[in-house]
């Protein structure tokens, strides 16, 4: 969430923003500061009456001992506290308008955020690896996978519905030992591992600003205002809602796997084959609480953790930043890496890395403390995906396929596997 001060000062600076990330929000902006100079006038005159009944309060006593008559007084306060109570609820009401309204309004891009209207404007900053070429036709992860018979969306989808999967003998090793590695990484380079709860509430899911924009992407408890996790950014993040951090701890550090679970509204026939795009997903999350002054720094070193396991399993990648029309609603600033995947001949989403800067800690009320007589101010908050491990699967089996059909392990992956490959029959060997 904006801060209401900097729409009010700098209005044509976040109405040009909001333009740079292609949302005309003008006419919503003109009615949030309407609404903002109605509310500070009702609040002005609200606290106008409570000075004036306070002042009235003092001098009962003196009236009484001098013998006057206060029953005008006291109709006056009676008044007074009648008009007091219909100000405060007035405030109220015009404060929910506003938070309402601030909900809609996406983040203020960082200034090195590219401009442009889509992904196609997205800029490549860096790439590491050269995709292999093969001497004999590549199979796609979904063929190899049902050959081998480490993955079985049929089955899933009897069981449950289209766009999961089951995986099987090798299959569900190899989940479990990217899963496993990614997390022996991350901790190695000193985040903290939490195992966080796959479902959480609504004030969570607004805290880190799924909520209210993307509540149709959601999957909502029926019955029950609980949501399963879109991933563990939301409950990481809000681990510390409402709470003053200790400055001197700062940047704080996780990493947390959780399934991710999304309806995917809107996608329908994008990717439906195969683990690219599914309603129920495995990732590792990192999440960072910074000063603001740390931020942008710790967006680098968080992308830099997220690529060092594209490049120790081996896997071309290439690094994009987001342009202001591709950055997703809460962020300031996001990297994406994408993997190279033959089945598609070109490079495939595997991680955004965000800083929100404030925007999340303002939703969720998450601030610090230098010293304890100090004034609270707001963290800056990051994540990114390190990495998505059904990709990441889907990445490692088709660049490390076999003529014969079988999969290689990546090196780093064996002593988690216990072999060198995934055989014809499914298993490790």
């Amino acid at each position: 969430m904006l801060d209401i001060k900097l729409i009010r000062t700098n209005p044509d600076m976040v109405k040009q923003a909001m333009r740079n990330r292609g949302a005309d929000m003008d006419a919503i902006i003109d009615e949030l500061l309407q609404i903002d100079v109605q509310r500070r006038d009702v609040m002005a005159r609200a606290e106008g009456m409570k000075a004036k009944q306070n002042d009235i309060t003092k001098q009962i006593p003196r009236l009484k001992k001098e013998g006057a008559d206060i029953v005008s007084v006291m109709d006056e306060m009676k008044q007074l506290s009648a008009n007091i109570k219909l100000a405060d609820a007035e405030v109220s009401a015009l404060n929910e308008k506003q938070n309402r309204i601030l909900m809609q309004i996406p983040n203020i891009n960082h200034e090195s955020v590219p401009i442009g209207k889509d992904d196609s404007e997205n800029v490549e900053v860096r790439r590491w690896g050269t995709p292999r070429e093969f001497d004999f036709e590549p199979q796609p992860h979904w063929d190899i996978g049902a050959q081998l018979d480490i993955l079985d969306p049929q089955t899933a989808a009897k069981v449950t519905g289209a766009r999961f999967h089951f995986y099987k003998k090798a299959g569900a090793k190899l989940e479990r030992a990217i899963m496993n590695f990614f997390l022996d990484t991350h901790t190695a380079n000193g985040y903290t591992e939490v195992r966080p709860p796959f479902i959480v509430n609504r004030a969570s899911m607004t805290g880190t600003g799924q909520l209210p924009k993307f509540e149709e992407d959601a999957f909502k408890l029926d019955g029950l205002d609980y949501f399963l996790v879109p991933t563990a950014e939301v409950p990481v993040t809000n681990m510390y809602r409402d709470q003053i951090l200790n400055g001197a701890a700062l940047p704080l550090c996780y990493c947390a796997y959780t399934a991710c679970f999304r309806a995917e509204a809107g996608s329908a026939g994008k990717d439906t084959r195969g683990l690219i795009r599914q309603h129920e997903f495995s990732k590792v999350e990192l999440v960072k609480f910074t000063k603001p002054e740390q931020g942008y720094e710790e967006l680098e070193k968080l992308t830099n953790n997220a690529e060092e396991l594209l490049i120790k399993l081996g896997l071309p990648y290439r690094v994009m930043a987001l342009c202001t029309g591709d950055t997703g609603f809460s962020s300031a600033k996001t990297y994406d890496l994408e993997v190279w995947l033959p089945s598609y001949n070109r490079y495939v989403e595997i991680s955004s890395c965000s800083c929100y800067s404030d925007f999340q800690a303002r939703r969720a009320n998450i601030k610090y403390k230098n010293d304890i007589k100090d004034k609270a101010q707001y963290v800056y908050t990051l994540n990114g995906s390190g990495l998505a491990v059904g990709r990441t699967m889907a990445a490692v089996i088709e660049n490390y396929q076999n003529p014969d059909g079988s999969v290689t392990i990546p090196e780093v992956l064996r002593p988690y596997m216990g072999g060198t490959i995934i055989a014809r029959d499914g298993t490790v060997q």
